[in-house]
């Protein structure tokens, strides 16, 4: 499996690239911003986009998502609280430098399943920084967008988040994966199941 990982837009939102080594087909998750660069990659890499994936709503995540899908003509996939949103730019204003998404072609829910070449990824609701979070669980990985960072957790005090959500989407739909699972965020560093509950504060 090639995992990259690109640092995108204002906020430095993580944009993930996941391909089969085998098939070269693969998945982008979250083009908040700088769609050139993730295509850049994508084309130095000789890779087939054959979905790209939501996490969440907001701009710093799906900021790219118009160009990404017009070059590379792969779908664009959404949990269904999400898609109602698009293709309008979401509740907030976009930033500078940020395109409004076009609507979903997919609509996402609890255990579908993406199939990347012979890699399989299984959709998790995970509700809270927004209602319309999810997170991709699969070959030993788990990209959680804005839910579960390390050390932290994702933001509730914007439109429509709720802390006591996003705690028991963590608890009980990621913290009970096995704990050598890579956590990739939508912000900042990846880490592990296993340390954040030996060692996330909010999870105490």
């Amino acid at each position: 499996m090639i995992i990259s990982k690109l640092q995108v837009g204002t906020y430095a939102g993580n944009c993930y690239i996941i391909a089969s080594e085998t098939t070269k087909e693969a998945m982008i998750i979250d083009p908040g911003a700088e769609p050139d660069e993730i295509l850049r990659v994508v084309k130095k890499n000789s890779l087939k986009v054959v979905i790209i994936v939501l996490t969440h709503r907001h701009p710093d995540h799906v900021g790219g998502a118009a160009r990404v899908k017009a070059v590379t003509g792969a779908p664009l996939a959404a949990h269904a609280e999400c898609a109602r949103y698009l293709p309008h730019s979401s509740s907030y204003v976009l930033p500078p430098g940020y395109e409004g998404p076009p609507g979903a072609d997919r609509i996402l829910g609890d255990g579908d399943v993406l199939e990347i070449g012979e890699l399989r990824f299984t959709v998790i609701p995970t509700p809270g920084h927004t209602p319309c979070g999810i997170s991709l669980y699969g070959e030993g990985h788990v990209f959680t967008g804005d839910t579960l960072f390390n050390y932290g957790i994702g933001r509730t005090d914007l439109i429509d988040g709720d802390y006591d959500t996003i705690i028991e989407s963590i608890k009980t739909r990621l913290l009970v994966l096995p704990p050598e699972t890579v956590v990739h965020p939508g912000h900042g560093p990846d880490s592990t199941i296993a340390t954040e509950i030996r060692a996330n504060p909010f999870l105490k």
